[in-house]
């Protein structure tokens, strides 16, 4: 069984929702970064972490990659082209979108304040803004690489949510439906429902 630390007002989040929707049993340790369960799993005490038979993975994607190979479910089999546009698409996520909204939290919470820098937020939303309409032009249906949900659906719902959270420009309307789709899913109810 898994065991997945950290709170789910996290990038824990994306983790327990692929649970959710795996149907995979798991427990959670609902706790913040640097906690004593979080230190325990990764020397850096942050979150989420997966406990695997004794053996800790950390980040996100790394975990939902983990899962997605280990289940065959949400991802395309490796060594496939189709695997290699999936793996492409994750890291321009985690590079144009995910990136964006972590430095901009760094600036606004996370950094002491003598080394925020206020005046970041502005063109960070700038760019926010002009990469995920880019992911748009390049969604193939209902998902972005066409019928079928994958990793990089959660992690992009995942992220257009903490950028509402945070006051980020809003998604066109077709990343608004998708998003809204995305949440209205029993699974991610599921999952936002956790501690």
């Amino acid at each position: 069984m898994y065991e997945v630390i950290g709170t789910r007002a996290s990038r824990a989040l994306r983790v327990l929702w692929m649970l959710e929707e795996m149907g995979v049993p798991y427990t959670h340790t609902p706790c913040g970064p640097r906690s004593d369960a979080a230190m325990a799993a990764n020397p850096s005490g942050k979150i989420p972490a997966m406990w695997v038979d004794g053996t800790a993975i950390f980040d996100s994607v790394a975990i939902m990659t983990f899962l997605g190979d280990k289940h065959a479910m949400f991802t395309h089999p490796a060594g496939t082209v189709a695997r290699a546009q999936q793996d492409a698409l994750t890291l321009q996520i985690l590079d144009d979108v995910d990136a964006i909204l972590w430095a901009t939290a760094r600036h606004t919470f996370v950094l002491p304040e003598e080394h925020r820098i206020a005046a970041i937020k502005e063109p960070m939303k700038w760019e926010y803004g002009r990469n995920i309409a880019r992911l748009s032009d390049a969604m193939q249906g209902p998902f972005l690489m066409g019928e079928d949900m994958t990793i990089p659906d959660m992690l992009l719902a995942h992220c257009l949510r903490w950028a509402e959270v945070a006051k980020f420009p809003e998604p066109d309307e077709k990343l608004a439906a998708f998003k809204a789709r995305m949440e209205a899913r029993e699974a991610f109810q599921r999952a936002v429902a956790l501690p």
